[in-house]
Order: C-alpha cells, then sequence, then structure tokens
C-alpha cells in the first residue's frame, strides 16, 4: 500500500505523505462510492479519475458509477444546471418527471453500496431515495447555488436535506441547510499527463503537432465551449491587445457528454473568429491532457474570462505551470487568483486587455508572478491537499450518529 503516493513526496508540501497515511489509518478498508453523469468531459471526471486510484492506494475501497439518461434527462439537468446559477430556466412538469424516473431507473440499475456514497452535482441527486441504512450520504456540489431559480431549487432541496452532509467548493456557494456543510476545494494532479512536467523539445512538438506557430506571445483560454466561460469575451479582449501587440489567441476546449449547449456556443465561438489566422479555435477531445500541458506551457499569459464559475481548476492548472492568470471575478477563480500576486481579475474584455497589455510590457514582473503562482498552487490546490480533506470528511462522518 502507497507505492502511488510515494510519487508525491518531491511535489507535495513536506509530511503531506506522511500525514495521509496517519489519516486513512482510522478509515482503512472503508468503502467508497462516487456517483456522477459522466466519465469524460469536465472537470469532476478528470479529478475522479485521479482521485480513486489514490484513495484506493490508501487502503480505502472505492468505487465509480455514472447514471446514464434519455435526451430530456440531459437537457432538463442543463437546465438545473443553469437555473441554479441564477440564469432563469423553463422546466415543465415533464421535464421534473424525466428527471426522476432517469434517477429510480438508475437506482435500480447500479449498485449503491458502500459505506461512504458521494453523489455529484443535481444530476444524481435523487438517487438518495435508494440510500441502504448504515451508510453514509454525501452530497458533492460542484457548482454556485447561492442564488437559484426558486422552483429549481425547492425541487431539489428536499432531496438534498436527506443527505448526511453536503459539500461545496466554496463558501459563498451554499445554501443554508440543517445538515452539515462542508468546504472542500478541487485540486489538480500534478503527475497527471496534464501537469507532469514537459522537456520543452516535446511541448515543442506538441505545439507544432496542433499547429500553432510559436512567432508570437499565445494567449490562451482552455475551457469547454460554455457561454459562462465567455469565450467571445475572451476574442473581445483579444482584439483589444491586438491593437498594440503582436499575439496570438489559442482557445482550446471541447464539449461534454452531458452539455447539449456545446455545439450551439460552438458555433458562436467560430463566426466571432472568422478570418483572423492569429486565432487558433481547437476542438480538442477529453483525453488531450499532454496537448493542454503543452499549450498552457508555451503561452504567455492564461485567461480564464468566466462570468459564472464552480471552481476553475484551469486556473489552478495554468498556476501550476508558472503561468499568470487573467480571470474573471466569478466562483473559485477568486480563491486562485491574488491580484497582482498570482495573476489579475478582470469583469470585462476591457480589463481583461488591460492586464494582458500590462504583462506583455513586464516581462519581469510576468516571470515573478509566474514563480508564486507555482508555490499558491503546490500549497493549495494540489490533489494531496484534495485526499487530506476527503480523509478527514470519512473520518468525521465515521464517528457521528
Amino acid at each position: 500500500m502507497g507505492e502511488r503516493l510515494e510519487q508525491y513526496r518531491e511535489v507535495a508540501p513536506a509530511g503531506t505523505v506522511d500525514f495521509l497515511r496517519k489519516l486513512a489509518s482510522r478509515v482503512e478498508d472503508k468503502r467508497m462510492l462516487h456517483v456522477n453523469s459522466t466519465r469524460e468531459g469536465g472537470g469532476v471526471a478528470e479529478i475522479l479519475h485521479r482521485l480513486l486510484p489514490l484513495l484506493e492506494d490508501l487502503g480505502i475501497k472505492v468505487g465509480w458509477e455514472v447514471i446514464t439518461g434519455t435526451e430530456l434527462f440531459y437537457r432538463t439537468t442543463k437546465s438545473f444546471h443553469n437555473a441554479l446559477q441564477g440564469t432563469k430556466q423553463q422546466i415543465s412538469s415533464e421535464m421534473y418527471q424525466a428527471y426522476l424516473e432517469c434517477n429510480r431507473e438508475n437506482a435500480a440499475r447500479l449498485n449503491l453500496t458502500s459505506d461512504f456514497v458521494m453523489i455529484h452535482d443535481p444530476q444524481p441527486a435523487a438517487l438518495i431515495e435508494a440510500r441502504s441504512s448504515g451508510a453514509k450520504w454525501i452530497w458533492r456540489c460542484h457548482i454556485d447555488v447561492s442564488t437559484p431559480q426558486r422552483s429549481v431549487w425547492q425541487f431539489l432541496r428536499p432531496y438534498v436535506l436527506r443527505y448526511d452532509a453536503a459539500v461545496c467548493s466554496l463558501p459563498k456557494f451554499a445554501q443554508r441547510l440543517p445538515i452539515p456543510q462542508f468546504l472542500i476545494y478541487p485540486s489538480i494532479d500534478p503527475l497527471s499527463d496534464k501537469n507532469r512536467d514537459l522537456a520543452p523539445e516535446e511541448v515543442d512538438r506538441l505545439i507544432e503537432k496542433l499547429g500553432v506557430p510559436r512567432d508570437k506571445p499565445i494567449l490562451l483560454q482552455v475551457s469547454r465551449f460554455d457561454r459562462f466561460k465567455d469565450p467571445v469575451g475572451v476574442v473581445e479582449a483579444y482584439r483589444l491587445v491586438k491593437k498594440s501587440h503582436a499575439t496570438r489567441l489559442v482557445l482550446a476546449g471541447g464539449t461534454a457528454t452531458d452539455d447539449p449547449e456545446g455545439t450551439e456556443v460552438l458555433a458562436e465561438v467560430r463566426e466571432a473568429v472568422s478570418g483572423d489566422p492569429d486565432v487558433h479555435l481547437l476542438l480538442l477531445p477529453p483525453t488531450a491532457h499532454l496537448e493542454i500541458n503543452a499549450l498552457q506551457r508555451a503561452a504567455t499569459i492564461v485567461l480564464q474570462k468566466s462570468t459564472r464559475e464552480g471552481f476553475g481548476l484551469t486556473v489552478a492548472e495554468a498556476l501550476w505551470k508558472g503561468k499568470p492568470v487573467i480571470g474573471g471575478q466569478a466562483g473559485g477563480i477568486t480563491v486562485q487568483i491574488v491580484p497582482g500576486v498570482t495573476g489579475y481579475l478582470a469583469n470585462s474584455p476591457e480589463g481583461a486587455a488591460f492586464y494582458a497589455r500590462r504583462l506583455l510590457n513586464e516581462p519581469e514582473r510576468t516571470a515573478a508572478m509566474g514563480r508564486q503562482a507555482k508555490e499558491y498552487a503546490r500549497h493549495r490546490f494540489l490533489i494531496t491537499r484534495h485526499l487530506q480533506d476527503y480523509l478527514g470528511l470519512m473520518i468525521h462522518l465515521s464517528q457521528s450518529r
């Protein structure tokens, strides 16, 4: 036990690996099941792919189930996603019924037996109806539900109240609930293909394969094509920067299997960038981890100009690679970017362009902020800290009645 974890001694803060082992000894041989709505695409799936083997390495018996549904179910849960983040949606009684029917069908199909069951986000929240006695169920909400559309929250709230605990990514994301709530930041894995060190020649090879020349500074945003990520706003900021600085813009991303709006947003972005040879729109598969790693290392400045955001782990990825980030003042971006230290916060294309020009004009400032960014990520956003938080939660729940 622990061979995989040993690899993190060189990258995690001192003493982390030994502390994790001590924590794990308190819940060794317990079973922990995770349930979400997709195995590929999006930050939740990516975290689970990396986190679960490490939990297993620490002696926890882990499982991962994925709910499936109809086209109407996915359309409904996308509307839930938008409504819970404050965007008004029209949701019919038929859509609510489709949501419940899919959850019941999945409850009958899936093996939900475990000591701890962590349900991720609204899509499988109603699975709580199938809980077995003695199990501890946790609702892990990755999105901002602080100002939801009231009708949607009133529909989901009775299910949430049946959980033993809820976990959010930021205090300001939470609702008032009579069940215990915990704050756990998401994380990145510094040893994954997306974040591990790459030799300069490997970066060059990957960037060349993607067809992105490195003759000019690169402005980069990596995110799936979602309106909340504001890719069109990034294009506007780039056009302002281009008036005074020769730069390239790279928009790299894809769509998730549970996001039916992705294709529509991608079409809008294509229209916004048409005809500019210095803009590179890269539609990458969910497995393009090395390519994203290389892009982030090749970039001069990374942007994440979200107008709404869960936690925004693309920021942590860029910080870990020593890049200052210009981000929207939304969600978890605000705890990852320390203005003037690890990057800048901007609420408009004009603001993002102003800070990009500052960084392009002051390379020494850019390099210093990059060094600070990496250390900030090391202590707050690595997967080893995430493991520590989950083990602490399991210990707490196992001791509570």
